[in-house]
């Protein structure tokens, strides 16, 4: 069995996969060796990959390295996909793995990657597993704290995935119609944008933390029967990505 983790900037994903089936998975705030023991012990874990979007190694993985095969996700490893990215050293790994993932779910298929977490990303892969790149903007949780942080009154506001008004008509409401809304539209433009690609029939996917509450703004748009939800995409990509580079 293959042991995945996904190293974000807010939680540490893992999920344990007996060939292509998800058997095991659940995101942590902090990850710790006893809690990767466990998993190796109660699932014999054969082979572990790692994507991070850190710089520096964890503890707990530098121990793991000594006690099973381990891999953490590169450039080299998503197979399958063709990478014209300019800057390659600075793409994220889990942006890179979603859209291995996509080219492991769809295959033959053009797909729009929108993952919600700290930051929202946009990634696209042609049906042929070409990859130019995306885009990337400030998540739900920051736009909120953003506005709080940088203003001398106004407050700090949640998400209500019951708002649906085209306008506030306190100052909640307005901050919730201002990041909720402008979510909303920005989505709506980039798919809208990408749906130009002449001869392209694009999956809409969407993953990370926010995808559900994504889906949720995006109920009523005309793009709405194209979507699919993916939560595991990261995980799916990387879990290919070890299946493909066993050696």
């Amino acid at each position: 069995m293959n042991l995945v983790i996904d190293i974000g900037n807010t939680y540490t994903k893992l999920a344990v996969f007996k060939e292509g089936t998800v058997v095991f998975k659940n995101r942590y705030q902090a990850v710790d060796m006893p809690l990767v023991d466990k998993l190796l012990s109660e699932y014999a874990i054969r082979r572990v990959i790692i994507s991070s979007v850190k710089t520096e190694k964890e503890e707990w993985a530098l121990e793991l390295a000594g006690k099973v095969s381990l891999k953490y996700f590169n450039l080299n490893m998503a197979a399958g996909i063709t990478n014209h990215y300019l800057t390659p050293a600075t793409l994220g790994t889990d942006r890179l793995a979603a859209v291995l993932g996509a080219k492991y779910l769809f295959p033959g298929q053009a797909s729009l990657v929108i993952s919600g977490g700290t930051c929202i990303t946009y990634d696209w892969v042609d049906a042929e597993g070409n990859y130019f790149g995306g885009s990337i903007s400030p998540g739900l949780k920051m736009r909120y704290k953003a506005l709080h942080a940088f203003t001398a009154g106004l407050p700090l506001v949640t998400a209500d995935e019951g708002f649906e008004g085209s306008y506030g008509s306190n100052t909640l409401n307005a901050i919730q119609s201002g990041v909720q809304n402008g979510i909303k539209y920005e989505l709506e433009g980039f798919i809208k944008s990408y749906n130009k690609v002449p001869g392209t029939e694009l999956n809409i996917i969407l993953t990370g933390g926010d995808g559900i509450f994504f889906d949720t703004l995006l109920k009523n748009s005309i793009f709405a029967p194209c979507i699919k939800i993916e939560p595991d995409l990261v995980l799916e990509g990387l879990n290919a990505a070890i299946h493909d580079n066993n050696d």
